[in-house]
């Protein structure tokens, strides 16, 4: 009997020490987690189904479904994100883009590099952008998939744009 319990202890160490990101998940939330790695909670929307991290920092998020919030422009997320999560940053971002001047853009990195500064660095693509850190102190509402990018319904054509 007790060969046994310590046999499925040793496993379960095991187990846990193969995979620490599911067991990470499950008991730290998406929010905390960027806390923790010196990232606002409202980087990342309200409606986090779920998310892992690997042991090399990529982390995968995923949604309820794309969805559309504002910070200071509009911001576009699908329904997984992926990036190099290190302390202070995500790198090579993938599944996330800003309107800047009619146009979406993917947001490629999202660093920062001195709290203290009250500023977070987006990088997309064609420029660097800065904003205050207080535009991300809490997690977003998302508007859900049925509402698009450009918020054009196709049943209802030109008239959707004005």
């Amino acid at each position: 009997m007790m060969t046994s319990l310590l046999y499925w202890t040793l496993s379960l160490l095991y187990f846990l020490s193969l995979e620490p990101h599911l067991f990470l998940s499950s008991s730290t939330s998406i929010h905390d987690l960027l806390r923790s790695k010196g990232l606002p909670a409202g980087l990342l929307p309200k409606d986090v189904k779920s998310y892992t991290l690997s042991d090399d920092g990529q982390l995968e998020v995923f949604l309820d479904g794309p969805c559309l919030t504002k910070f200071e422009n509009r911001v576009f997320y699908d329904a997984v994100l992926r990036a190099n999560l290190s302390y202070g940053s995500l790198n090579g971002v993938v599944g996330l883009t800003q309107e800047e001047l009619f146009l979406w853009l993917p947001v490629k990195d999202i660093i920062v590099d001195d709290p203290a500064s009250g500023v977070i660095l987006f990088d997309i693509v064609v420029a660097h952008k800065q904003l205050s850190l207080s535009l991300f102190e809490d997690p977003p509402d998302c508007k859900p998939k049925g509402v698009s990018k450009n918020h054009v319904r196709k049943d209802r054509g030109f008239e959707a744009l004005r």
